[in-house]
């Protein structure tokens, strides 16, 4: 295998994989500095303006490589995306090299890489700057040392995969589940159980360990705040199986029907093979997998499974279906193979169209692309209502209609989400005054004048504002001016009673 592995040379695999993840790549920039930032994106922006080593919903690491993006291109969309789409670059070229050090010949290694980006979460995710992108990457990095870590032994791929883990937990807790699914493919695969009984593991135990420990001082410096938000979710809140069968579906059209059905058929091949000279090879992308899955499996039985939650998973589950898919070259065969990776490609093509189709589309209130549409007309339209009410500050109760008003820059004053306080500690900022009335806007199926009451002594309705031609439910906000805060709003916020509908 070792001998396979390394015979790409730079007119092979190498190159042929380059030149894949660089065509994907550049069609990612392009569409990464056209889309409008979404409304975590523009929070994150926020976060990339004060670095930390914690935040109140994810680790570091998505905060870092925005910063590092608009300090090489600006503060602007592509700037925001642009670590995040380089990375998917990479990730591809990993999963396929990663592929061939698993015993695939070249083009089963060339098919793995590109059915990765097939799946709807990667061709169409890969342009966003989200916490999944830098924990998918340094998942497969992971995996892509820990191959090299097999065949070669010594101790340096082991170190390297353990600094890979470290800073997969750096960008999101999903990364914790490698560490059992290391050893679970150790348990599994003929001299597995010896290599744990030499340093290596360990020290890529105590290298993760080590990264890990940054963001770990950083909650208990803050009162446990990411732990709190994540780990929370693990406590279940009664039965309801539905979401399993959700999670399934949800999961097999992300990533296409039929890279999902030979995923499958890849991972039965990579069992049954567990105890084969190649297992210890093909067991890696499933054993590692498999704790995270059965997690999240496990949460679906009380709770929703995000459909991006599963995503540094694809990777491994590209590599399994590449193995399974048909070979040789038959008509059927050809056209299964072709027909894969088509249906993603077409899909986020077309999703792409939409987005990029001038306002209103054909599709009317059905658009998915109007959660992108319309923010710059809609800060307009605050702030020139602000002026016309006097307001000295402008609120928001989601942090997503907050970050989007940031990240448009015509709000002329003070502007702060009025609730969960706790996810701009240390974000500085100009503090509102107060002592003058001020100016809450947010979609207007979540503002409750008595629930505002709550918090503020005088709450009146002023106006009604649409975006993106109010289209939808989500595109129909009201606006309040209120005065005499009736506690702190700056350092604890409003009242838990005024916490919106907001979902994550």
């Amino acid at each position: 295998m070792v001998s396979r592995a390394g015979a790409a040379g730079p007119g092979g695999l190498a190159l042929r994989l380059a030149l894949l993840a660089a065509g994907l790549t550049a069609i990612r920039l392009v569409a990464a500095g056209l889309v409008h930032l979404t409304e975590d994106e523009a929070y994150y922006r926020l976060w990339a303006q004060h670095l930390a080593f914690g935040y109140f919903d994810h680790p570091p690491m998505i905060a870092w490589w925005i910063r590092a993006g608009t300090e090489l291109v600006g503060d602007s969309a592509l700037g925001v995306r642009l670590l995040p789409v380089l990375a998917c670059g990479l990730n591809t070229w990993l999963l396929g090299d990663l592929a061939h050090r698993l015993g695939a010949d070249e083009r089963t290694a060339l098919r793995a890489a590109l059915w990765y980006n097939a799946a709807l979460t990667v061709s169409l995710g890969g342009v966003f700057a989200l916490p999944d992108s830098p924990a998918s990457l340094f998942w497969t990095l992971t995996l892509w040392c820990l191959a090299r870590a097999w065949t070669r032994g010594g101790i340096a791929w082991w170190a390297a995969a353990g600094v890979a883990a470290g800073l997969g937990t750096l960008s999101k807790y999903s990364a914790l589940f490698l560490a059992p699914g290391v050893l679970l493919w150790l348990a599994l695969v003929p001299g597995g159980v010896a290599r744990l009984r030499r340093p290596g593991p360990w020290i890529a135990a105590a290298l993760a360990a080590a990264l890990f420990a940054v963001n770990l001082a950083w909650n208990a410096e803050h009162g446990w705040l990411t732990f709190q938000k994540q780990f929370g979710r693990i406590a279940p809140e009664g039965l309801a199986p539905v979401h399993l069968a959700e999670l399934l579906v949800t999961q097999i059209l992300l990533l296409t029907p039929l890279v999902a059905w030979f995923a499958g058929r890849g991972a039965v091949q990579a069992w049954r093979l567990r105890r084969a000279p190649e297992g210890s090879q093909r067991m890696l992308p499933l054993a590692t997998s498999a704790p995270f899955a059965l997690y999240l499996a496990v949460h679906a039985l009380h709770d929703r499974v995000q459909g991006h939650w599963p995503v540094p998973l694809f990777g491994s589950l590209a590599i399994l279906a590449a193995f399974a898919a048909p070979q040789g070259e038959t008509r059927p065969a050809r056209t299964v193979r072709w027909l894969t990776p088509a249906i993603g490609f077409a899909a986020a093509a077309g999703a792409l169209l939409i987005t990029a189709l001038p306002a209103p589309t054909p599709l009317g209130a059905g658009d998915p692309s109007l959660v992108l549409r319309g923010w710059p007309q809609f800060a307009r339209d605050v702030e020139r209502l602000r002026r016309q009410t006097g307001a000295a500050w402008v609120g928001a109760e989601s942090y997503g209609v907050y970050a989007q008003l940031a990240w448009e820059g015509a709000i002329a004053a003070p502007l702060l989400q009025v609730i969960e306080r706790d996810r701009y500690r240390g974000a500085g900022g100009p503090a509102p005054d107060f002592s003058r009335p001020g100016l809450i806007v947010d979609i207007a199926r979540r503002m409750k004048a008595p629930d505002i009451g709550r918090c503020f002594r005088q709450v009146m309705p002023v106006a009604t504002l649409g975006r993106a031609g109010g289209l939808g439910h989500n595109q129909v906000y009201s606006a309040f001016l209120v005065s005499g805060p009736k506690r702190d709003v700056w350092v604890i916020g409003c009242p838990a009673e005024v916490r919106p509908g907001v979902w994550r």
